[in-house]
């Protein structure tokens, strides 16, 4: 079974082009205000293997877990497979004025 993965974006809004992107700066300047977030540039997945992920990553820590936000390409990228990212992701959506595509 394939995981869930969302994706945040502006794509189908009727904006200008240069507005679609959802910039990094943006979203640094969002998830700070967020206590329960971190930035990291590289995401660090554990399992039988250590797998380490160069990028633009906001750690989301929802109790043990730790759901990674991807900032790639101007848009928003997580994992549906935490019930717990649903309200999450609708809240930074509506924060950064943009859509939940299912990708």
């Amino acid at each position: 079974m394939m995981a869930q993965r969302y994706r945040i974006t502006r794509d189908n809004q009727q904006i200008d082009d240069e507005q679609k992107a959802i910039t990094l700066e943006e979203c640094k300047a969002y998830f700070d205000t967020q206590p329960d977030m971190e930035y990291t540039s590289v995401f660090t997945v554990k399992g039988e293997a250590t797998m380490s992920i160069e990028g633009d990553f906001f750690l989301w820590h929802a109790g043990t877990a730790v759901i990674p936000f991807r900032h790639y390409g101007g848009d928003l990228y997580v994992s549906g497979t935490n019930e717990a990212v649903i309200p999450k992701m609708i809240e930074v959506a509506s924060v950064l004025r943009a859509d939940i595509a299912e990708d």
